[in-house]
């Protein structure tokens, strides 16, 4: 018999509320034991909840969920009761005194729930960027994978791949029978060669899922006292960055997370770019080109109350990078004059915030280039690995097909596996932990 798990779900202590969750096959003893009867499933009664010695712990709420029919697949309750330390403290002591009843681990209901098939692998990673959600953007497409938008996608995907195999070998295995013709496993290869199509434009799209989970990127780049510093400090309303009139302040990238349209948004402040002899500031600025190569787009400063100098050598680097987006900075400064100077470019003040809001909007159009039109993306590199490898194996049975069905149908068989490690259904077992490793206890 497995073992009943136990957990808080909530969140810190002193609450309002408080919820501990139970999940096993001694859950109704738990409860009738605890509550003095056994309430009626899904429906929430108020009880007082007793210890072994009968003396009234707290009371609250007890609601019950009965096998299949619940979050983990298997029998659990929830006794909802008062948020206190010493009330919490109190009840999963006395739960740790059953048989067979332990604390859960981190993740370990969710676990449960993959393990007795109420989510499949995708829906469980979902779940978690649900939980760990920050912008709107997050939440939405947390919920809809959650959902089980990707589990759907792939196991249509996984039932024509199915239905191909089934083919080619009904083909070359009752080839004597009259009622299996010989041209049968011809009616699959249009299939196949759209499959290829749609997973092709389903990869295309995972930049913008990691965009969207794991934030879009920017770099702040350009000479020393371009006002780097200045913006991001203005951009994160904080101070975050140490701004000084000598050059070379900034050494190393400094990072801030930022919301801007429901998005997440990465800015790194950078060292400023130009000749030194300095070895530290060297490696700085090192680090600045290889913060604007991964970045998704660069806001290049230029000092506008000065002459627009580009640095030696930044120009040709510039000039090869389509993300570039150049920013005249210090607008407080300029004479009337300069206005000549910076038309048609980008101005702004991190002292009295003109520009700041053209800047933050035009970040958001930059945002919704990368957008595709569909909603069901992959947005981790295994997901876009094990497509790719998917694929690869579809058109290698397209090719093989001239030379057997049986070359064919292994082929497919091996596709198949790569799309149900994405899922879960095939040898999975190596990245479990370190899936709901990333969930909280009592989730």
């Amino acid at each position: 018999m497995s073992e009943t798990i136990f957990s808080l779900s909530t969140g810190g202590l002193p609450s309002g509320i408080a919820v501990i969750r139970v999940s096993g096959p001694q859950v109704r003893f738990v409860v009738e034991t605890i509550c003095g009867f056994l309430p009626d499933v899904r429906t929430a009664s108020y009880r007082s909840f007793r210890d072994t010695d009968g003396n009234v712990i707290d009371r609250g709420l007890i609601i019950r969920f009965a096998a299949p029919h619940s979050f983990t697949g298997e029998d659990c309750a929830e006794f909802h009761l008062h948020g206190s330390r010493a009330v919490v403290a109190a009840m999963l002591s006395l739960l740790g005194e059953f048989d067979g009843v332990r604390q859960a681990e981190a993740g370990e209901f969710t676990r449960q729930a993959f393990a007795n098939g109420k989510l499949d692998l995708t829906e469980v990673e979902g779940l978690s960027d649900l939980l760990a959600a920050e912008t709107e953007a997050q939440r939405r497409a947390a919920i809809d994978q959650a959902g089980g938008s990707l589990r759907q996608l792939y196991d249509g995907w996984m039932s024509r791949l199915t239905h191909g195999r089934a083919m080619l070998e009904a083909e070359f295995d009752f080839s004597d029978e009259e009622d299996i013709p010989g041209t049968v496993s011809q009616q699959i290869w249009p299939d196949l060669d759209a499959l290829v199509a749609e997973i092709t434009e389903h990869i295309t799209g995972h930049h913008w899922g990691e965009v969207v989970r794991d934030g879009f990127r920017i770099a702040l780049i350009g000479a020393p006292n371009a006002g780097k510093s200045t913006l991001l400090n203005k951009l994160a309303d904080r101070d975050v960055a140490i701004v000084s009139a000598i050059p070379g302040t900034t050494r190393d990238t400094i990072e801030v997370r930022l919301d801007i349209g429901g998005f997440l948004v990465l800015i790194r402040d950078t060292a400023g770019l130009r000749e030194t002899e300095d070895e530290i500031e060297s490696e700085g600025i090192r680090r600045t080109y290889d913060a604007a190569r991964s970045s998704d787009l660069v806001l290049y400063l230029e000092d506008g109350s000065s002459d627009l100098n580009v640095p030696a050598g930044v120009e040709d680097f510039l000039s090869d990078m389509t993300n570039v987006l150049r920013v005249d900075t210090k607008q407080d400064l300029w004479d009337r004059a300069d206005d000549m100077v910076h038309s048609g470019r980008l101005g702004v003040s991190a002292i009295t915030g003109d520009g700041i809001d053209r800047l933050v909007g035009r970040i958001g159009l930059e945002i919704a280039k990368l957008e595709p039109s569909s909603t069901r993306l992959p947005n981790r590199a295994r997901h876009r690995d094990l497509l790719i490898e998917c694929r690869r194996h579809i058109e290698q049975g397209l090719v093989s097909r001239h030379a057997g069905g049986e070359l064919a149908a292994a082929d497919l068989k091996k596709a198949a596996e790569s799309l149900g490690r994405i899922t879960g259904q095939i040898g999975v077992e190596d990245l479990l932990g370190v899936i709901f490793s990333e969930f909280c206890v009592g989730k």
